[in-house]
């Protein structure tokens, strides 16, 4: 499914790249070939940056973890979306960057926690929509149920230090705020 050329273009902000959970979800269902991920260096930067603020000890392994998306996910670096940026018109400016790389990308969808800082009236005109991760991941479930869950899957078996029972995943998911995607996932939790 991976070489599926209609999935969604979906931005991915940096504010959902930093809950460690809900980043490897959303990469995992974009590996699985259910939209198609995009970040800008700017992005990249701004998510590690933070990390790295609140958890210095974590700088190697944020740097290694960039490296790996870069080698899964190369064609997924947005370029040349700079001069977009002074044009567009956000509450806040500093995420205008944001919308310059989705409009780029000719992007559907910008993933994100702060909605109120990419509104309707701003996104529209260019065919994108601000969404939470949970409101993306569980409409891709619905248009995908058994590729949806098969990701999951594939999410939750990879936590082997400790393993994680389905259950435990699931409570993860609603504690990290993917509450509705774990009542998709709880509809089946025997495939899980």
């Amino acid at each position: 499914m991976k070489d599926v050329a209609d999935r969604f273009v979906v931005v991915l902000d940096a504010n959902i790249l930093y809950p460690f959970r809900v980043r490897d979800v959303l990469l995992r269902f974009a590996e699985a070939g259910l939209f198609r991920a995009r970040w800008s260096p700017e992005i990249l930067d701004e998510w590690a940056r933070n990390l790295v603020a609140e958890k210095p000890h974590l700088e190697a392994s944020v740097r290694s973890q960039q490296e790996a998306m870069a080698r899964a996910f190369p064609e997924a670096l947005v370029e040349g979306y700079e001069g977009l940026i002074q044009a567009l018109d956000l509450p806040d400016e500093t995420d205008r960057h944001v919308l310059a790389a989705a409009i780029r990308a000719g992007a559907q969808h910008i993933v994100t926690e702060n909605l109120r800082d990419f509104p309707a009236e701003a996104t529209r005109p260019y065919g994108i929509e601000a969404v939470t991760a949970d409101a993306f991941l569980s409409g891709t479930f619905e248009l995908y149920p058994a590729e949806a869950m098969a990701a999951l899957r594939r999410t939750r078996t990879a936590y082997r230090n400790p393993p994680m029972p389905p259950s435990e995943f699931l409570f993860d998911l609603m504690r990290v705020g993917l509450a509705r995607t774990a009542a998709f996932a709880r509809r089946d939790i025997d495939l899980l």
